[in-house]
């Protein structure tokens, strides 16, 4: 298990948010899983904050999606952004954030979020037609994730990346 940030950008380069010192605790040729736990987050303006809860977060290399699976008291919520794939350099782990987001809460209930933002980027940042598509497609595909309950969408599959982290950060103590 490793340490690294997480590091989102905007289309235009413009750097969008960056969650510090984040637990890397699987990779393979299709995905990392990540987790975070309270943990400092700088947006783009300067503001810092903290994350609440623990999260499992999938990032995918074949995908225009990511995954944030946040592990509350009683029940687990998802966030998914709209996303490139990422890539692993120095620095850390890196995307360009697509502005759109879907909520998945625990009853089931899925929001689309952030619609105005995505049309307002596509004309000011000029997404081209290509990345549009491409959005347009990995958004059915995040859905069909969400229906058919696919990794991460289970209690199962949340709760044993969770245990395997916290089994692994008891060891290292």
């Amino acid at each position: 298990m490793e340490h690294l940030d997480i590091i989102s950008y905007k289309h235009d380069g413009e750097l969008h948010r960056v969650w510090r010192y984040v637990y890397k605790i699987f990779e393979s040729d299709e995905l990392v899983v990540i987790v975070n736990n309270k943990v400092d987050v700088i947006d783009g303006d300067g503001r810092k904050w903290k994350t609440r809860e623990p999260a499992i977060c999938y990032f995918f290399k074949h995908y225009w999606f990511n995954i944030i699976c946040m592990i509350r008291t009683h029940d687990i919520y998802y966030y998914c952004n709209l996303s490139s794939p990422y890539v692993i350099d120095q620095e850390g782990l890196k995307y360009i954030d697509y502005d759109l987001d879907v909520k998945v809460f625990p009853d089931g209930e899925v929001l689309l979020l952030d619609r105005d933002e995505y049309d307002f980027n596509t004309k000011v940042m000029q997404y081209p037609e290509e990345i549009k598509g491409i959005i347009k497609e990995n958004l059915t595909k995040l859905m069909e994730f969400i229906e058919n309950k696919k990794d991460p969408f289970n209690r199962a599959c949340v709760n044993g990346w969770y245990e395997l982290f916290m089994k692994t950060t008891q060891e290292k103590n």
